[in-house]
């Protein structure tokens, strides 16, 4: 079993204490299922009012369902489609503040409201999404996308 300390005193120490757990959950496995279990269990553990973590993987040309925590989920989701397929076919963050804003939202949890992803590249190739929900609207803000996006940047020539 692993034991953290992860401070909550402000979002710069929150992720700099995930960063830290997660490299060490991380470094010496290879397996790249096993490490997204890991990072998503880890991120539902420690990132308050959230309702779902996880990851699509990119297989072929189209994001498919990895690990999560969270309720059943949409398995295929094509590139472009949604804000998951927006991050992966653009290679950018999506932080939605209100999902029902945002053109072609996919709802497989009709309980978020607010959603950030981060595309995952590891040597120049998309690997994959990692998909933050939740029920609160704004929830996310540029803390939060700048401390996922380095956590994800650490992650994935670990889940390529």
């Amino acid at each position: 079993m692993y034991q953290f300390t992860v401070s909550a005193a402000d979002k710069a120490d929150l992720y700099r204490d995930l960063l830290s757990a997660l490299d060490s959950l991380t470094a010496d496995e290879r397996d790249p299922i096993a490490n997204m279990a890991n990072a998503s269990a880890l991120l539902m553990q420690y990132l308050p009012d959230l309702n779902w973590s996880g990851f699509y993987r990119l297989v072929g040309d189209e994001l498919v369902l990895g690990p999560f925590q969270g309720k059943a989920a949409c398995i295929r989701i094509a590139l472009g489609r949604g804000v998951c397929g927006t991050a992966a076919a653009t290679r950018t963050t999506q932080l939605v503040p209100d999902v029902h804003a945002f053109p072609g939202h996919i709802a497989c949890d009709a309980d978020s409201r607010a959603e950030l992803v981060v595309p995952i590249v590891a040597d120049g190739r998309l690997v994959g999404v990692l998909d933050l929900d939740s029920p609160i609207a704004g929830r996310f803000d540029a803390a939060d996308q700048a401390g996922c996006e380095a956590l994800m940047a650490m992650l994935a020539p670990r889940i390529a």
